[in-house]
């Protein structure tokens, strides 16, 4: 199978790699195929929807910011970055994390209900 990305061109890719996200996110309900990138030369995952190929996050693991970030069983937390040209402008948030197990292929999104995690974190400091 191929998709046509706005961030990466053509992609092939086989069943096996398609995370389903049986909610789809936040606001993106209706998405429910993604597939997991990490490009070599890149400093963020992006979760690529297959059914919209225009439609990509790019994502940070939770783990290096806080190794004490909520978990769940057998899923690595991510949270969705806003890009800026100004990297002391790059945000994160801590808020809504994405939730993926690589082993089953599967992904959620939640609400962490604390105070401690901001919706707009900033990942680079001066």
């Amino acid at each position: 199978m191929k998709i046509n990305t706005h961030q990466f061109g053509e992609i092939e890719f086989t069943e096996e790699k398609i995370i389903n996200f049986e909610n789809g996110l936040f606001g993106f309900e209706y998405l429910k195929k993604y597939l997991f990138i990490k490009p070599d030369d890149s400093f963020f995952y992006w979760l690529n929807s297959i059914e919209n190929p225009d439609i990509a996050f790019p994502m940070f693991g939770l783990r290096v910011i806080d190794d004490q970030f909520p978990q769940e069983d057998n899923f690595e937390a991510f949270g969705i970055v806003t890009l800026n040209p100004n990297p002391l402008n790059i945000t994160l948030n801590l808020k809504a994390p994405v939730y993926i197990n690589q082993n089953d292929k599967s992904g959620f999104q939640k609400i962490v209900d604390t105070d401690n995690y901001p919706v707009n974190y900033k990942l680079f400091s001066e």
